[in-house]
């Protein structure tokens, strides 16, 4: 049972005397993620980047411009003459680009890491078609040598989900790409927390067989069912809450505990953001219509080949696009994809992403970016480089909750920071510099020791 001692080990946690004490379960939730180890840090010291085409993703473009960076964080930045900054370090950046650090949506680094193996398929728990209480974290691996790589494109923020076997497939977790020993210190401080929902093909091709669902109306019932039942799990909380002794000493014991309808729970009180796999416009809308159902918001779809179809919906409801420019055709929910779905999207006043869902694509988001704006252009449809930029920072950042620490070049935020020697949608352009927490993470000029053991070799034994 929750004890006052289990409560005030929550409470240090941090963020946690907004929580009520009649709010056990987020207060459960907030104990499960307490770290155990020490992130390690790296120098961060005061850098000015002077000369650079400063791309903001806030709707400002300096060209030439500058950008102070210290203590981790933007200081200040603009067009012109740079600022004295005594102590910093000065990059003369003349004929490169600045943009903020990029962010994937939609990744499974680490949770199916290389070298690709049996042993390493950690991202789908194929075992019911409701596995809420499963989290990618608890999957993760951290010296997988896709991150480095991942750096080495200029994303600095992902999102690692579940596979998409499962009507619910477990929580997500948004981490900043640093080598660390355990996920947990990767964790980007403050992200809420998110869990991964698929309709569609996938679930019922992998359940067809085990007791279903094997059909589309079969998913959605599973969904509703699960929600319903989360229903009454947190009423069954909120019951003991306002019933229980000042001490937690009188009073009815509490409900018992359940992982899969904690994160369900935790998604109808707001506190979990639900990105969901789907496809087909059909789709989307009864995903739309069971939140409605049962009172919460969908953050954002993924993959939305026919998210075209309803833009004027999805900029309603306020739910965001992740998206591919150009992979489609590979299953018959894929087929009805276009190249420009992204421009149409965000002219309709959807916030559109472009995201990797792949250890390769996550490599060059920046050309995958630049695909769709073109393919844009060549309907018609207006789409600005801001605008382009956008979808793999401010509009991923969004969709992540976390727009007012990362996805713009911004006084306050974090200095997640990308230096390019070409226009970053130019297919040349390459990440010469990136910076993570104003630290310097990545330098293509200058190799240093791989995050990975699995690059070092065997050696001589």
């Amino acid at each position: 049972m929750i004890t006052t001692s289990l409560l005030a080990l929550a409470a240090c946690a941090g963020n946690l005397a907004e929580i009520a004490d009649d709010e056990p379960l987020s207060l459960l939730d907030q104990a499960a993620r307490l770290p155990v180890e020490p992130r390690a840090e790296a120098p961060a010291p005061p850098v000015l980047i002077v000369g650079a085409a400063v791309l903001t993703a806030a709707g400002d473009r300096y060209d030439p411009g500058w950008l102070l960076m210290s203590g981790g964080l933007i200081e200040d930045l603009g067009g012109g003459d740079p600022p004295e900054a005594d102590g910093a370090v000065v990059i003369d950046a003349a004929g490169a680009y600045l943009t903020p650090g990029l962010i994937d949506t939609h990744s499974h680094l680490g949770v199916y890491p290389s070298p690709r193996a049996g042993a390493h398929n950690d991202g789908n728990e194929a075992t019911a078609p409701i596995t809420a209480g499963v989290w990618a974290e608890h999957a993760f691996w951290p010296q997988d040598p896709g991150l480095e790589r991942a750096v080495a494109g200029g994303v600095t923020t992902l999102q690692v989900l579940p596979g998409s076997a499962n009507l619910v497939g477990g929580r997500g977790v948004v981490l900043h790409a640093l080598p660390q020993r355990g996920s947990r210190a990767m964790r980007l401080e403050g992200a809420p927390e998110t869990v991964k929902m698929a309709c569609g093909e996938n679930p019922k091709r992998v359940y067809a067989d085990k007791g279903g669902p094997s059909t589309r109306m079969g998913n959605l019932r599973g969904q509703r069912q699960a929600f319903a039942d989360a229903a009454a799990y947190q009423a069954a909380w909120d019951h003991w809450a306002a019933t229980r002794g000042e001490d937690d000493s009188g009073g009815d014991p509490p409900p018992a505990r359940d992982l899969d309808m904690e994160t369900l729970a935790g998604v109808l009180r707001g506190e979990i953001l639900p990105q969901i796999h789907c496809y087909r416009a059909d789709d989307m809308l009864n995903m739309l219509q069971l939140a409605d159902e049962f009172g919460f918001q969908i953050r954002g779809f993924h993959h939305a080949l026919e998210a075209y179809k309803i833009r004027d919906v999805l900029a309603e409801a306020g739910v965001s696009a992740s998206t591919w420019a150009d992979w489609w055709g590979f299953k018959l929910e894929a087929w009805d994809g276009i190249p420009e779905n992204a421009a149409l999207l965000t002219r309709a006043g959807v916030r559109a992403v472009i995201h990797s869902d792949s250890a390769e694509g996550i490599q060059r988001l920046n050309q995958e970016a630049a695909k769709a704006m073109a393919a844009g252009r060549r309907a018609g449809i207006p789409v600005s480089e801001d605008e382009a930029l956008r979808w793999i920072t401010w509009n991923a950042a969004w969709t992540l909750g976390v727009e007012d620490q990362v996805g713009s070049l911004e006084p306050g935020k974090r200095a997640d920071v990308v230096l390019w020697d070409a226009s970053p949608f130019s297919v040349y352009a390459r990440a010469e510099r990136v910076w993570i927490d104003g630290a310097l993470r990545y330098d293509r000029a200058r190799s240093g020791e791989p995050w990975s053991d699995f690059e070092l070799g065997m050696g001589v034994r």
